[in-house]
């Protein structure tokens, strides 16, 4: 447990009698950014919300920090899901304000960085942010919580190529070393420079968690990798 940040066993996941995720088992350390590649409909998101405590009723163990309840990992996790229940007519002020007095670990100093950094104004509504700028509210918000693990979902699809570039290239700046970063992305490329590892889900299970020097170290780039995943076993 001391050197595994998120550890899964046997999680299994079921809706509607449907099953999302099957025998999911799975150690990640601290310190890392890890990419969750995969399919549309694959389960990436499924499985970041049960990581969060989001998503509940599945089978199997969840631990997070060395946390295995639900509530208790809440506090160990910051995820982009950030908007989620507020008025359109809410400010990014107020947004600020609400996640001061909800999280104790919020570090309103960085968050005011970052909203700069973003070329947000306190004083915008949510009404007036187009995609883009609500995603970068969110990688805001998310990365201004003091925790062990982030949990980015799709967090670039909507912000412009050199933007999203800019913010890739910081990311490592505004996260603690020893905090590790799970970034769930289409934009495979783009994130590369950055990953220790890359964890590809595919039919409805963990096909391959491998670190990405030992991609590099084969004379593959991260995106060619994913791809012959496919490839290799045709995707379903």
């Amino acid at each position: 447990m001391n050197n595994s940040l998120l550890e899964i066993k046997n999680l299994t996941y079921k809706k509607n009698l449907r099953t999302i995720l099957n025998d999911i088992n799975l150690n990640v350390g601290y310190g890392k950014i890890v990419a969750l590649l995969g399919e549309n409909g694959a389960g990436k998101t499924t499985l970041i919300r049960i990581i969060s405590g989001i998503a509940k009723n599945y089978r199997g163990n969840v631990a997070v920090n060395g946390q295995q309840d639900e509530e208790a990992r809440k506090s160990q996790v910051s995820i982009t899901d950030a908007l989620k229940g507020f008025n359109e007519s809410t400010k990014i002020d107020e947004i600020e304000f609400f996640y001061e007095k909800i999280y104790p670990d919020f570090d309103d100093h960085q968050f005011k960085e970052l909203r700069e950094f973003m070329k947000l104004s306190g004083d915008m509504k949510l009404r007036q942010l187009s995609k883009g700028m609500r995603e970068k509210l969110e990688i805001a918000l998310t990365l201004s919580r003091k925790v062990p693990l982030y949990l980015l979902d799709e967090p670039f699809s909507g912000i412009d190529p050199l933007a999203r570039k800019r913010i890739i290239n910081s990311i490592l700046l505004w996260k603690d070393p020893k905090a590790t970063m799970i970034i769930s992305d289409h934009f495979v490329n783009e994130i590369t420079t950055i990953l220790d590892e890359v964890i590809v889900v595919k039919d409805k299970t963990i096909a391959s968690h491998i670190a990405a020097d030992d991609i590099r170290a084969n004379g593959q780039s991260i995106e060619q990798y994913y791809e012959s995943m496919y490839e290799d076993g045709g995707a379903e």
